[in-house]
């Protein structure tokens, strides 16, 4: 029985509450007593003794910055970058220094822990944490002293790492860039900008300036990049959509297709080495109680009849690393249309066997060859970089704090730690599990607002009485089946191994005669998506191919 009623089926914030609910998300507001651990009188300013404390890692005259999507409003990462001639460059990844505002064993850590991360929606997020820390006390806001968790490496541009440092640190944003602004620098690098086109930049420092430094920076990300592919590092990018909702009623009336450029990529580069840093500093100091994160390598039999139905179709692939893999589907990679189809369809059929990456306490694993991170191709890996998001990366700021002097060394015995770093993995897949559903829900409101939705497909799996087809600019799957399609008849088959129908369109008004169609995985399909009478429901049917004659 229902705990309570949710509202009309079909409502998207009933609906979005079922969803939190089946899942045990927590959405409630944050008691007083969690609210009571934050400082309580605002603005809330640095403590002199802090200043002190963090002399040796002040940053406030650096030109530090963050580069985040335009809406965010939770800043928890900014870089700086300085020439030290020679082509060598001092580095630094800012992180928010949340351990400082959420003390261990507070009422506020205890809530944080149990939700072990915020919750992205497509209408809103379910934070970890309260705004008042998201927002303000931790966001690395322009022009605001802020506390930050700091690694800072001697590097040279084509990416080798002399020296690095870690270190409690305090940085002053000088601009809030969005990844649109990051990207036109480095699309555009002689292009002279305008202050008009950008947020406000602090005193001090100026357009060119932190155009150089994104410039710098971008050298680096590409050759970081590039070294990590060629240690076997493996990407299965897929297609995600991003929702324009309608201002007045909150429904979805557009969606743009997420894309990756390179001011994506530039930061993703130096957060996994941030994390790869920290991985190895605090399991050299904490072997037996480090919260690190490994990925293990994909199921061995479901890649095995992968690589075999591939084979039986003439696609050769190379499975037996990541590595290998990525290379394999980099062969397939071609410009135009058909092949960029075929390459998609790939991705999504090699993402099927691999497993869920899951935080572990290093004293739990004997064996160390099962730290590694299958899809990074690298030994150690963790989560330091989002602590206003992740509870994960709030537990590891306190190892690395031990590590560095700055807190005792963890008192919980290392069965504790995998406890906690098994729940943090329960409510992450929790956590996907949402979001999907949510996207789901948006996209069955997209097709009913703005339907039928006619797209191009590729079929990418066959059975014996329909077809699974991914409609290419969506990245969505969905079934066809034969009995919904017009048939005369139809027929299973499998030829040389590979599943196959045979579908014989009847004759209609238009068309006189039957049409006879064999379908396959990698068939090219015109798909037709129509909401169904079912609240939030969407089925897929297709055309009947064009006669030849």
């Amino acid at each position: 029985s229902l705990l309570r009623s949710l509202g009309e089926a079909g409502e998207i914030e009933p609906e979005t509450e079922g969803m939190l609910i089946q899942y045990g998300v927590d959405y409630s507001e944050f008691s007083e007593q969690a609210l009571s651990c934050l400082p309580q009188t605002l603005p809330w300013s640095i403590p002199q003794c802090e200043l002190e404390a963090r002399r040796a890692m002040d940053f406030r005259e650096e030109c530090v910055f963050t580069i985040d999507p335009a809406t965010a409003r939770d800043l928890d990462d900014a870089l700086h970058c300085k020439p030290l001639g020679d082509g060598l460059y001092e580095v630094g990844v800012h992180i928010a220094d949340v351990s400082y505002f959420v003390l261990e064993g507070t009422e506020l850590d205890v809530v944080a822990s149990q939700r072990a991360t915020s919750v992205y929606l497509v209408q809103k997020v379910i934070p970890m944490l309260p705004r008042l820390l998201c927002e303000q006390l931790c966001s690395l806001n322009p022009d605001e002293d802020r506390l930050t968790f700091s690694v800072v490496w001697k590097i040279t541009e084509e990416g080798e790492i002399l020296d690095e440092k870690f270190g409690r640190s305090i940085i002053r944003s000088c601009v809030k860039l969005s990844y649109e602004h990051a990207q036109g620098f480095i699309e555009e690098p002689d292009r002279k900008w305008t202050l008009e086109e950008f947020p406000p930049i602090s005193e001090g420092f100026t357009i060119d300036q932190i155009k150089q430094k994104v410039l710098d920076l971008q050298k680096m990300a590409v050759n970081l990049r590039r070294r990590r592919f060629d240690n076997g590092a493996l990407r299965l990018d897929q297609v995600k959509l991003q929702y324009v909702l309608d201002k007045e009623t909150g429904l979805p009336c557009g969606y743009s297709v997420y894309q990756q450029k390179d001011s994506n990529r530039l930061i993703e580069e130096f957060m996994l080495l941030a994390n790869m840093a920290v991985a190895h500093k605090i399991y050299g100091s904490y072997p037996e109680k480090s919260l690190l994160r490994r990925h293990p390598p994909p199921q061995t039999k479901m890649v095995n009849d992968l690589v075999e139905l591939c084979s039986n179709m003439g696609i050769p692939i190379d499975a037996s690393s990541s590595g290998a893999l990525q290379e394999s589907l980099a062969a397939y990679c071609d410009d135009d249309i058909w092949s960029k189809a075929k390459a998609q369809i790939l991705t999504v059929l090699c993402s099927k066997p691999m497993q869920t990456a899951r935080y572990f306490c290093t004293g739990c694993i004997d064996d160390e060859d099962a730290f590694r991170h299958y899809a990074l191709s690298v030994p150690l890996y963790t989560h330091f970089t989002s602590p206003i998001r992740r509870y994960a990366d709030v537990i590891v700021h306190r190892l690395l704090g031990a590590c560095l002097g700055y807190c005792d060394p963890p008192r919980k015995s290392k069965e504790s730690i995998q406890r906690q770093a098994e729940h943090c993995n329960d409510r992450k897949n929790a956590s996907k599990q949402v979001q999907e559903l949510s996207s789901d829900m948006f996209f069955a409101i997209f097709v009913k607002e703005c339907g039928p939705l006619e797209e191009q497909g590729m079929v990418m799996g066959v059975l014996d009485k329909g077809f699974d087809v991914l409609v290419l600019k969506l990245g969505v799957v969905k079934r066809v089946y034969c009995d919904k399609l017009p048939l005369s008849s139809f027929s299973y088959q499998k030829v040389r191994k590979c599943p196959e129908l045979t579908l014989v369109w009847a004759p209609d008004d238009d068309h006189p005669r039957e049409v006879t169609q064999k379908v396959t995985i990698f068939t090219h399909v015109q798909c037709i998506l129509k909401a169904d009478d079912q609240p939030l429901k969407w089925s897929a049917t297709v055309h009947r191919p064009v006669e030849t004659l």
